[in-house]
């Protein structure tokens, strides 16, 4: 039986994914998950406000991030490692000067924008409700309203 140049093609062209996937693994960038230092906490206005941001933002904007398992392998760690590293530099709680922003992150969580919607097929508990993204947004605002950013807070 005679093959067809496609039959013959897709053993090779499936060989070569699979080497490239593999030579990905060896690129530095994504694998070092380490936090930094938390130089802040913030003074939570309740403990709901906390236990929703610990839910659906901690991930992305502290320096407490549960790296998982996938977050190690080429190319999802390249871009799990660029999420946070954007996500620390926009609003971090554990940074110095954290409040800020906290008027820009209540608007995004009260809009629906955050937490992002690639965040949520693999984290399913970040997804809240609209009670819950208007009590969290509201506890931003109590949390870190009329802070000078100073981040000083206990």
């Amino acid at each position: 039986m005679r093959l067809t140049t496609r039959q013959r093609l897709l053993p090779r062209l499936l060989l070569g994914l699979v080497a490239v996937f593999v030579l990905i693994q060896f690129v530095p960038y994504g694998h070092a998950h380490s936090n930094p230092p938390v130089a802040a906490t913030p003074p939570w206005s309740d403990p709901d406000t906390k236990a929703l941001f610990v839910r659906a933002c901690a991930d992305c904007h502290s320096n407490a991030t549960v790296w998982p398992w996938y977050s190690n392998v080429a190319p999802v760690s390249w871009l799990l490692q660029r999420h946070v590293t954007e996500g620390r530099e926009r609003f971090n709680i554990n940074a110095q000067g954290f409040g800020r922003q906290s008027d820009e992150a209540a608007k995004a969580v009260r809009g629906g924008s955050m937490p992002d919607r690639s965040y949520l097929p693999l984290h399913p508990a970040a997804r809240l409700t609209a009670a819950e993204r208007n009590q969290l947004a509201d506890g931003l605002e109590m949390t870190f309203g009329g802070q000078d950013g100073s981040g000083d807070s206990p």
